[in-house]
Order: C-alpha cells, then structure tokens, then sequence
C-alpha cells in the first residue's frame, strides 16, 4: 500500500503518533517532499492543540499587572471583577458558596471559573498551595509548559523543524505551507514571536484579504497581551468573513479587558446572523454568570437547551440554579438526565445526595453518597465526606458529623469549611481552645469566607477579648456586608467603645 495513502488514513483516524512516524520513513527517502512535510507537521501539531477560543484561568500575575484597566471601581453591572467588598453584588454568600475572590461557584467547572484565587500577591503568597487555584505567576507560563518542550520528542535527533535557520519571507507566499506552518510554530513549538512575524508576512503577502491570517495576528496578540491590538485584527477579519470563531475570539479580548457587556454585543451580533448558534448562547450565558447575575445565566442557558437537549453545561447550570433557589425537585431531575446521558463521576453522585436530602428522599441519599465515594480520587472524597456531615447534623447524629469532618480535614488538610465546621462541633462540647484553634485555621485557609470570623468573633466576645471581637467582626462585614449577626455585633462593640 502506499506509504502517503497509510499516513493519510492514520490522521484521518487520529493516529498521530502513528501517521509522524511514517511520514518520518517518507521524509529519509526524499527530504523535500512538501506534502509529506506538511502532514508531518498537521500530525505534531493536533498532538497538543489546545482550542483559543476557550476562556483560560487568569493568573495572579494579570490581575496584580493589569495595564488596560481604565477605572478601578467599575459602575455596577459593567465588569466582572468583584465589588470593593472583595466579592459580587448579586448572590448572597450565605445561600450560595463563594470562592476567595468573592464569585458564586459556578454550577459547571470550565476554563475561566477556578477563580478562586487571592486578591493581592501578599495573599497569594500567605495562602497555601493546595487552597489556592491559580499560582502567583502568569497563567500562561503553565497552560503552555508542555508544548514548548514537545517538539523534541518528534525526532530523536532534534526538532523537526529548525527554527533559527527557518526563512519565514519564503514560506510565507506559499498558501500550502503556510498555515501548516503556522500551526505548527504556534501550538507545537509555542514560538509566538516567530508565529508572529509568518502571520505578519503572510497577511503583506495577501494584500490584506485574507481574513484567515488576520485571525492568526489576533491570537498572536492575544499570547502576547496586546489585547487591544488584538481586538483590531478580529475586527477587521470580521469585516471580511463573519466567523462564529472570530466572534468567540473577540468576546474572549474583551472578557479579558473586562468589558463583558461589549462581549455580549458581539455575541449577540453573530446570533442575528447565525441564530440558535450553542457556542454564542453558551458565550452570553457564561458572561452572565462571570458577572453574577444569575438570573439572566439561567434565561441564557435555558436559550441553549433550546437548541441542545444534550448540552451538559448547560443542564448543570440551569441544576445547580435550581438547587440553590429552593427548588432541590427541580434539580434533582436534571441530575438524572445528566445520569442517564453518561455523566458519571463523583460530582453528579454528590449533587444528587444533596438534592436527595433536601427533596426529603432520604432512602436515596446516603446511596448516593456511596457511590460518589467509591468513585471519588485523591482530594474529590474530602468534599463528599463534608456534605455526609452536613447530612448527620440535620439527623441530628453529631458524633457522625464530626468523624466525617475529620474525614474530610485527613484526606484533603486545607479544607476551609470543614475546619469551621469542626469549631462549632467542639464549641458545643465546651471545648473552647480546640474550637479556638480550628476557627483560626479555618481563617487562614480561606480568609475571603465570613463564617470563620464571625465565628471567631462570637467566640472572643464570650470570653471577653473585645480586640480581637472587633478584628474578626470587621474581617467578617468585608466578606459578606450584609450579614445582619455581624452588624448587629460591630454595633455592639461600638457602643461599647464609646461608653468607654
């Protein structure tokens, strides 16, 4: 059979290992074959091709050194950053948990929701590891870390391609090597300089009419943090060919620019074009949820499925927005769809114990549980083991709910809400200095969460420390200004003070 016949088949197939070696054997024979070059470097290239459009963590690095912000208090409803208070405006902690940051968890984890990450590079480096979700560097120097390094496995001699000796002006006027070239510097190689200036060339080359490179220079930019420049080449490819990708691209500038509501309008400029179009509904949505108006997500998301009965996403969202306004039926349904389309892993066993136990179904909820342990991994157990305990309270078996804390505190140690949990436990067996110790640890891991310091500041006012009573109260009105208990005590402590 022929060789380029088999190579052709195997990428087909996405056996890329397979189709890169023999294109290796056809390239020994006759090193100046261009088809067999421009397979070979398709085949690296889908190796480790991550999707752009996606939305990525941000770092600590991006927001401590942000240059395009504009104003530092944004007018509400217009950004995606939490509020001087150090979390949103729309959702209440006290329904729904919160992350350090001060955004509701969302109901379905994607590229961009893990932000519960410190406010301030001091935080950040206060905050151990395991409890933080973005490290105090860029998120880029991570997601990328494989993919420069990749390249020297293709051949064991050296990369496949020599770039310091490359001529990108010579390749750049050739259309059937050119973007195969592209791809390969930009996803296999992580060069975006040198991806950059073959766009670049590529684009003169074109006389600038082909909106296919200008959309390259974007996510050149984009890497590289002009994000404003970017913005102007995604523009101008849109001008030329309205793309659903283009569209994607440039909600995600101006996400990063945070500028959600003008994201919102190019999402909803491509669904005047392309109507009922997932990825565009899935975008506004998720803009919504990012500025915590939960309501719109919901109408959003709702739109999706619509459209897509299958959408896992969106089910989850629409599920976990149910949950959290007292409708546990509601979402207890919707996890079974999830369950019967092939979601299985322990967070839908887990959602669906807790449903269980709120819908009054108790037969099922402790089944439930079960079976989200027996498939949980490593750290995933330690949450099921908190919502177990969450459960013993409510039945009122209080020595259970303190051996699934330490459970859950001995698998993962910098579970926040489990430590509180476990104050209040030893607080009500009179044991005020394990109960003391635990309120601080609990403080230390999370200090974006209210409860610890309220808890705390109850704690010290009982044994008269009026110091630190008023520190922890006011910790706790930053996190959550508008607990009732907190400033009813701060008004307390106050007038306590004034007397004095």
């Amino acid at each position: 059979m022929d060789p380029m016949f088999m190579a052709l088949s195997y990428f087909r197939r996405r056996k890329y290992d397979e189709c890169a070696n023999l294109c290796t054997k056809m390239l020994e024979k006759n090193p100046y074959d261009q088809a067999v070059w421009s397979l070979k470097t398709r085949a690296l290239t889908e190796q480790v091709y991550i999707d752009e459009v996606e939305a990525e963590e941000v770092g600590i690095a991006e927001v401590i050194m942000d240059d395009n912000a504009v104003a530092q208090v944004a007018r509400p409803g217009t950004s995606m950053k939490p509020s001087s208070s150090g979390r949103s405006t729309g959702t209440s902690p006290a329904v729904r948990p919160t992350s350090q940051s001060g955004r509701p968890v969302s109901g379905f984890v994607r590229p961009g929701t893990q932000s519960g990450r410190p406010g301030t590079m001091e935080q950040a480096l206060r905050t151990p590891r395991s409890a933080q979700t973005a490290r105090p560097v860029t998120s880029a120097s991570g997601r990328f870390v494989r993919l420069g390094t990749a390249s020297m496995l293709s051949n064991k001699d050296g990369p496949f391609i020599n770039m310091s000796r490359l001529n990108l002006n010579k390749y750049a006027g050739r259309d059937n090597l050119s973007k195969a070239l592209f791809e390969y510097i930009f996803h296999h190689e992580n060069d975006v300089r040198n991806a950059l200036e073959l766009a670049a060339l590529a684009t003169e080359k074109s006389q600038y009419k082909d909106w296919w490179w200008k959309v390259q220079l974007g996510k050149c930019y984009y890497r590289l943090g002009m994000y404003r420049d970017a913005e102007r080449q995604f523009k101008s490819a849109l001008k030329q060919e309205s793309i659903v990708d283009t569209m994607l691209y440039l909600g995600k500038v101006y996400q990063r620019l945070d500028q959600p509501l003008s994201a919102i309008d190019i999402y909803n400029q491509g669904l005047e074009k392309y109507p009922g179009e997932a990825s565009l509904l899935t975008g506004v949505a998720r803009v919504y949820d990012a500025m915590d108006n939960q309501e719109e997500m919901a109408k959003w998301y709702r739109h999706v499925l619509d459209h897509d009965r299958t959408n896992v996403e969106a089910l989850a969202s629409i599920a976990a927005d149910y949950f959290y306004n007292d409708h546990p039926e509601v979402a207890l349904s919707l996890y079974r769809r999830l369950l019967q389309m092939g979601v299985y892993n322990v967070q839908i066993f887990n959602n669906l114990g807790l449903c269980c136990y709120y819908a009054q179904q108790y037969d099922m909820t402790f089944k439930c549980f079960e079976r989200a342990l027996l498939v949980a991994e490593d750290l995933e157990a330690a949450d099921v083991w908190y919502n177990v305990s969450h459960v013993a309270i409510g039945i009122g078996e209080l020595n259970m709910a303190y051996q699934c804390l330490r459970l859950a505190v001995s698998i993962d140690n910098s579970h926040a809400e489990a430590y509180n949990n476990l104050g209040v436990l030893e607080l009500r067996q009179d044991d005020i200095d394990k109960a003391k110790v635990f309120f601080t640890s609990s403080q230390e891991l999370a200090p974006g969460s209210y409860e610890a310091h309220y808890n705390q500041a109850t704690l010290s006012q009982s044994l008269g420390d009026l110091q630190t009573t008023y520190i922890s109260t006011m910790r706790a009105t930053e996190a959550f200004p508008e607990h009732v208990d907190s400033k009813d005590l701060l008004k307390v402590l106050k007038d306590h003070f004034t007397s004095l």
